[in-house]
This record gives structure tokens, C-alpha cells and sequence, in this order.
């Protein structure tokens, strides 16, 4: 059946003088990834700090993501953390997973920026698997979830902070396990009891979900 790999981004904003050359709002700064065999045990860990070639950590991200300007300032570039990322990913056939489809279209839209083309990418691409909605469907409601409510819901032990790429990386693995191997999905106690009266919900979007990656014209 092949593997999985869990990934998920950290990236910071691009001002807009810099997008005249640039013309999308976020950069990548950071990929963490968990690597999982078909019967959804984490096997290995990747991550790294990514240079950005046009945007700024400012104060926001930083609280944000613990990561400072210094910490990717010598960091390598985009092209060089992917050939790394590629070459650490399991034999066979890899099936990518994410929290929503955001980090995909970044990669897919800062590579297409910056000009970088990288085949089995490409092949990444075609074999990509959102688990956000997975997680709607077994809460039998009709929202996204964000990944943090997800795992408070779960009652997930949780691996370090949120929005660092490693841990976000590794605690979505866990809960995809958890949603992969559970027949019977066990929620918080606590959280169950709060939310029991919930009735479905219309799909929503934030207004993130609606911005990001938006391309610019300028």
C-alpha cells in the first residue's frame, strides 16, 4: 500500500513592495514532516528551517511560530530544503497528507514563483490527501475544523506547540492514525458533553481560508 507522510508548513508574510517580484502574500519558513507505515505507525521525522528570499518574520510570526529572523537567516533556500525533504521521504509509493489544502497550493504556487521545478514533486502532488474533511464527516458536521480544536476534541496528547511545523506535522499524524484505526471515534469527555446539543453546521470558511494565496497583480 505504500506510506504516508504527514507535512505541514510555517511560513511568514511578504510585504507588499515585495510583490512586484513575488506576488504571493506568504513564504515558506519551515517544513516538518512524520513519515507513517500502512498500518499508520509514525516511523521518521523530518524538519527544517527554510530561508525566504522575500519576507520578513515579523513580530506577529514570531510569537506565533517561535521562529526569529535569526533562526533562518542562514538557513538554505527553498530549492535545497526539498531536495533534502525528497531524498528523506520512504521508498515506494507516498501518499502526502495535510491539515486542508493549503500547504499544497503553497509549495505548488511559491515553486511556480521562484521558477523551481522539481519533478517528483509533481508526483506528490497528484497523490495528496486533505484529512481535514475526514474529520468533519466523523463529527458529523458540516465545518472545518481548525487543527487545534480537532485535537483538544480527540483528546489527543499532543506533541509541543502549535504552529511549529514539526509538531503541527506530528500531532496530525496522530490524529489521522486515530481517524484511520478507530471504528468507534472517541471524543474528549469533556468536550463531547459541551458540544452534544450541536446541530450540523454549513460549511465555513475564514477569511484566511479565502486570502491565502490569493495572487496579486501589481
Amino acid at each position: 500500500m505504500g506510506s504516508f507522510v504527514v507535512i505541514d508548513l510555517e511560513m511568514c508574510n511578504v510585504s507588499k513592495d515585495n510583490r512586484k517580484e513575488y506576488h504571493y502574500k506568504n513564504e515558506i519558513i519551515q517544513i516538518g514532516a512524520a513519515s507513517m507505515d500502512d498500518d499508520y505507525k509514525i516511523l521518521s521525522k523530518f524538519s527544517s528551517y527554510v530561508r525566504p528570499e522575500y519576507g520578513r518574520i515579523d513580530k506577529f510570526i514570531k510569537d506565533l511560530t517561535g521562529i526569529s529572523q535569526s533562526d533562518v537567516e542562514n538557513a538554505e533556500g527553498i530549492s535545497e530544503v526539498l531536495s533534502k525533504f525528497l531524498a528523506w521521504l520512504p521508498e515506494g509509493e507516498v501518499t502526502m497528507v495535510s491539515w486542508s489544502k493549503s500547504d499544497k497550493y503553497q509549495l505548488v504556487h511559491e515553486l511556480e514563483e521562484k521558477k523551481i521545478r522539481i519533478e517528483r514533486m509533481n508526483d506528490l502532488y497528484e497523490n495528496w490527501y486533505d484529512c481535514q474533511p475526514l474529520f468533519s464527516e466523523k463529527m458529523k458536521m458540516r465545518k472545518n475544523y481548525s487543527l487545534e480544536e480537532a485535537l483538544i476534541a480527540t483528546d489527543i496528547v499532543t506533541e509541543g506547540h502549535a504552529h511549529d511545523g514539526l509538531c503541527d506535522a506530528y500531532n496530525t499524524a496522530l490524529l489521522f492514525a486515530k481517524m484511520k484505526t478507530e471504528t468507534d471515534f472517541k471524543l474528549n469527555p469533556y468536550y463531547k458533553t459541551a458540544h452534544e446539543d450541536s446541530k450540523p453546521e454549513e460549511l465555513k470558511y475564514s477569511l484566511a481560508d479565502l486570502f491565502d494565496n490569493i495572487k496579486f497583480d501589481e
